[in-house]
Parts: structure tokens; C-alpha cells; sequence
């Protein structure tokens, strides 16, 4: 990326300067407003989306309608999506001038970006995140938040270090059932909180698959990137990444994203970590997919708290919050409290009121990460606070895969008196794909 010559006044610049500024009125000629209603090109925030899966063409669909942001180009290693996503945002634009790449490093290397979004598999989250923390742009990045812990650490460095607006993709944070049922625990309408209970769900099986021709326009070699080399089959790629652990941590991984995301919420505990983690796996014994099929998993915090999880057979999707006077329960379907009148409380001016974005729903979640993008506000979802979230996910799947309880020094990040634990917490990487 070109940097800008010594004293050029840049959008970036302005942005990142905005919230120390005083605002005056201002009066802009109609001939710098954009055309149809929308913002002037100058003051729009213009977007690169970086995978364009099931997750990214979501998000293509979501940044679509926000006025104050434009989508220039796209970028996945499969043609066919890349055609299909550039056909929405030509279409939404009435247009033709998306581009596509092939290669993240080319978009990213844009200098008419503001901020991309990142939707690829987990294994290759860390890499493209930190190249665009380095080049200065904002970041929207799915969770989990990496493969391993010590990526996740990396990826954190990154965006503190330039510094750069991060919203994790834990959207369940940016409705209102979530944010209210933490908001009545942390303001101690149960009691003081005694346990906390977790269901993540299972995953689904697949048996060995055989070697299969890559098809065109896929670019397999780059897809399977820092990871293992492995023949191509096509329930290795696209959405069934995450069933194998040389891409991601299975369901453990994929909803306690979301859901030990909100645990730790709900019990104040967003920037730590446990003490003690232990718990039991059924890993499948041969095919394709060998992330843990059932799982449990108890961690232990420095302040007594257990959190108590697995995948579904003994507690249900969501997050129970038990305390000495009452509970609270909440998922993606439903909000429940006993006693019931709980869910008729109002929490007051003076009380504890958590972060919420400006609307109401999970569109909220990508327009909070925008109205950061223009305040240099910290976002409902910050980069530290998903490192910690998914952090315990990666401590269960190592304590299950050996078999033995791993102990976590959360200040240090690190495993005490555990070597063959403490390497699962980073990967060997594939040349040339390398942090």
C-alpha cells in the first residue's frame, strides 16, 4: 500500500481524529452529497470483504443497505463465489465496478480501503488479520476468533499495536435478550451467582471420503493454506472446515464462540480466564471429520465460579445462570427466569447497563462495528474480549484430546506444569503461509 506524502490530509486520518475534534456546523453544497440519498463518496466508509461463504455472503447482504459504507471488492479462493457475491453488489449499486481477487493480499493492499471483513475458515483467520492491522485498516472478523490460542494472542498484539477498530463477529451480544439477561445477573437480581451452565450442541459424523478432482476454479492449494496438506474431498472444504481440527475446534469451538461469550459476559469475567479446566470427548475413531462428536467440560475460575458445559445431552442451547435466589436462561429462542417476574425488572439509570448497539437486532452487530469505524469508539465485541472467550474452548479440546485436566495461568496466558498441553496451544504452520 502507497502511503500518503508528508502533510496530506487523509479520510483515515480524519477518522481517527474525529472523537477529539469539536464539531461545527457546516453547510455542504448539494453538488459533494451523493446521488440517490446517499452519502458523498467522501464520506462513506468503503469496505473489502475477505470470504464469501456461507457467513460472507451474509455479510455482503448486511453492509449492502448501510448508506454510509461501500463494498469496492471481494476476495475468495473459489471463483463461483466470488461471482456470486460481485453480482449482488453490482446489482445493489447498479453498477459494475466491484472488483474480485483470488489473493487477500491484493485487496488488502488497496489504499482506497477503509476496513474488511473477514469470513474465512478459522485456520486462516490469524494471517489476513494481522496484514490488514498492518496495513491500517479496520477489521470485522468472524469468530472464533483464531485456531489457536497463541494466533489469537498474535492477532490481539496486532490490532493494539497500529491501532485499528476490531469487532468480533459474537453477534448474540448485539441483541437485546442476551444483553438484558447478563444485565439482570451482574446487577444481582439471582443472588449472588453460584454456577453457570452451558449447552453447545453436537456435531454431526462422516466416515472416511475418498480423493476427489478439485474443481475448476477453486484455488485448493491456497484454501488449505498454513494447515496440513491433505487430498482434496469435498467435505473437507467450504462450511465442513470446522469438523476437522486441522481447520477448527468443531462445535466446541463454533458455539462457544457464541456462547462462553456470553458466560463470560454474565459473570463479569470478559477480560481473564480459568484456573482449571477438565472434561471428557467422544472423538470419532476414523473418517474425515474428528472434532469431538460429544464433549464435557467443567472450568474453574480464580474467584470459585465453575462453568459447566457440553453438547447438549444434559444441558440445553444457551447459557444458564444460576445464583442463590434465582436463575436466568437464554438463547437465540428464548429468555426465561425464575421467578418469572425477573423478566419484567428494569434496570435502572444508576445500575450496571452493558454495551449496546444503535439498533436493536443482528444487523445492530455490523452497524455498531461502522459507528466505531467513524467514532474510534471501542466496539461491543473487542478483539481481548473474544482472545478470552475462545480461549476456554481451546483449554477443553486440549484437556479432552489428552485426557487430563489442564491448569491456566490466565494472567500469563499460559499452561502450568503441563509441556505436551502447553505446545497445543500454537500449530506449525505450511510454508510459504507463515506469521
Amino acid at each position: 500500500m502507497t502511503a500518503p506524502r508528508a502533510g496530506t490530509i487523509t479520510r483515515r486520518g480524519l477518522l481517527k481524529t474525529a472523537a477529539a475534534t469539536v464539531a461545527v456546523p457546516c453547510v455542504v453544497p448539494a453538488s459533494a452529497r451523493g446521488a440517490a440519498g446517499r452519502p458523498a463518496p467522501s464520506e462513506q466508509i468503503t469496505l473489502g470483504m475477505i470470504g464469501l461463504g456461507s457467513m460472507g455472503l451474509r455479510h455482503v447482504k448486511g453492509f449492502l443497505p448501510e448508506t454510509d459504507c461501500r463494498i469496492l471488492g471481494v476476495c475468495d479462493v473459489d471463483a463461483s463465489r466470488r461471482k456470486t457475491a460481485v453480482g449482488e453488489i453490482n446489482k445493489h449499486y447498479g453498477n459494475r465496478d466491484c472488483a474480485q481477487y483470488n489473493r487477500f493480499e491484493d485487496l488488502i493492499a488497496r489504499a482506497d480501503l477503509d476496513a474488511v471483513c473477514i469470513s474465512i475458515p478459522d485456520h486462516w483467520h490469524a494471517i489476513p488479520a494481522i496484514q490488514a492491522a498492518r496495513a491500517g485498516k479496520d477489521i470485522y472478523g468472524e469468530k472464533p476468533l483464531a485456531l489457536t490460542i497463541a494466533d489469537g494472542r498474535r492477532m490481539v498484539r496486532a490490532v493494539t499495536r497500529y491501532p485499528v477498530v476490531w469487532e468480533t463477529g459474537s453477534w448474540q451480544r448485539s441483541t437485546r435478550n442476551f444483553r438484558f439477561a447478563c444485565e439482570l445477573v451482574r446487577n444481582g437480581r439471582i443472588g449472588p451467582l453460584r454456577r453457570v451452565e452451558v449447552g453447545l450442541g453436537s456435531k454431526p459424523s462422516c466416515g472416511p471420503q475418498p480423493a476427489q478432482p478439485i474443481p475448476a476454479g477453486f484455488d485448493y492449494d491456497r484454501w488449505l493454506g498454513p494447515a496440513p496438506w491433505a487430498p482434496y474431498t469435498a467435505k473437507r472444504c467450504h462450511w465442513n472446515f470446522r469438523w476437522i481440527l486441522d481447520y477448527s475446534g468443531g462445535q466446541l469451538t463454533d458455539m462457544g464462540a457464541h456462547d462462553i461469550d456470553i458466560a463470560h459476559w454474565g459473570m463479569d469475567l470478559d477480560r481473564t480466564g480459568p484456573v482449571r479446566v477438565a472434561g471428557t470427548g467422544v472423538f470419532p475413531p476414523d473418517g474425515l471429520w474428528d472434532a469431538a462428536v460429544h464433549y464435557s467440560f467443567q472450568a474453574e475460575y480464580a474467584n470459585g465460579l465453575v462453568m459447566h458445559a457440553d453438547s447438549g445431552r444434559k444441558y440445553r442451547m444457551g447459557v444458564r445462570f444460576v445464583g442463590a435466589d434465582g436463575w436466568v436462561f437464554v438463547s437465540r429462542s428464548r429468555l426465561q427466569a425464575h421467578p418469572a417476574s425477573l423478566l419484567r425488572e428494569t434496570i435502572g439509570p444508576n445500575e450496571i447497563h452493558l454495551a449496546r448497539p444503535r439498533g436493536d437486532h443482528r444487523q445492530g452487530h455490523r452497524r455498531d462495528f461502522l459507528d466505531c469505524v467513524k467514532s474510534r469508539a471501542q466496539t461491543i465485541a473487542p478483539i481481548e474480549v473474544a482472545q478470552r472467550s475462545i480461549t476456554v474452548a481451546h483449554l477443553a479440546n486440549i484437556a479432552m484430546i489428552l485426557g487430563r485436566e489442564v491448569r491456566w495461568d490466565p494472567a500469563a496466558e499460559r499452561i502450568i506444569g503441563d509441556q505436551t498441553a502447553a505446545r497445543m496451544c500454537s500449530r506449525s504452520q505450511r510454508e510459504p503461509w507463515v506469521i
